[in-house]
């Protein structure tokens, strides 16, 4: 079956749209101007425009929006996000109806409390995200493998943020990586790599690194926490 080739090469001109073996035949040229209408998936919308940016670890076109992106947002994904990135968003969207819950499940290293996970906690927070965070919920003399499971339960996403500090812990089977075990048995699992690599990931915990995520080595913590906060949002 021939595929367009919109999602991954644009088509910003009339040659562009011309060598698409899927589209040729079906783009037609704006009235006021050059342009071509891009094509849209039904899991997404396509943004290729002027302000279309690129990944700096992968080089892929960051020209996409999802369908959960509010109408004024201006933030663009690539195709392999959107991909990654929607059947957590349909298992946020089947919670809809548990007010109750926890935006976000932050699972995170010891020692990255007072640095990383505290940056992205706080840039989830101050967009509006309800966050479970060790360092606030547990609470001086609480069982903490109980309360643990009770914020694991209680949130409809997980994020995992793998550092070169969580790739240390997971070996030594502690706490991270029994909140680990619990993530990955559920579908609404989001990996936030830091500092590292998934290559690096993969090595230590295959079944993780075998989930896609984000990464701030291709955009920075505050684009990651914006895109966690679209995600969510209801």
């Amino acid at each position: 079956m021939v595929r367009c080739t919109a999602p991954v090469r644009g088509h910003r001109s009339a040659s562009a749209a011309a060598n698409c073996p899927a589209c040729s035949g079906r783009y037609t040229r704006y009235s006021s101007g050059g342009g071509y209408r891009s094509y849209s998936p039904s899991s997404y919308t396509s943004s290729i425009g002027s302000g279309a940016s690129r990944s700096s670890g992968r080089g892929s076109a960051r020209s996409l929006k999802p369908t959960w992106s509010g109408a004024g947002s201006s933030i663009l994904y690539t195709v392999e996000e959107v991909r990654t990135l929607t059947p957590v968003r349909k298992s946020v969207e089947k919670l809809a109806d548990q007010p109750d819950l926890r935006d976000v499940f932050l699972c995170h290293a010891w020692d990255d409390r007072q640095g990383a996970a505290k940056e992205l906690h706080d840039l989830l927070e101050s967009s509006g995200v309800s966050v479970w965070f060790s360092e606030k919920d547990v609470g001086l003399g609480a069982p903490l493998l109980r309360t643990i499971d009770k914020g694991l339960a209680n949130s409809r996403v997980g994020i995992v943020l793998v550092t070169p500090a969580l790739l240390r812990r997971l070996p030594a089977e502690g706490i991270a990586d029994k909140e680990l075990s619990a993530l990955l048995a559920r579908e609404r699992l989001v990996p936030i790599v830091h500092e590292t690599t998934y290559e690096a990931l993969r090595e230590v915990s295959p079944l993780l690194g075998s989930r896609s995520g984000l990464n701030t080595a291709e955009e920075p913590m505050t684009e990651v926490a914006a895109k966690l906060a679209e995600l969510v949002a209801l």
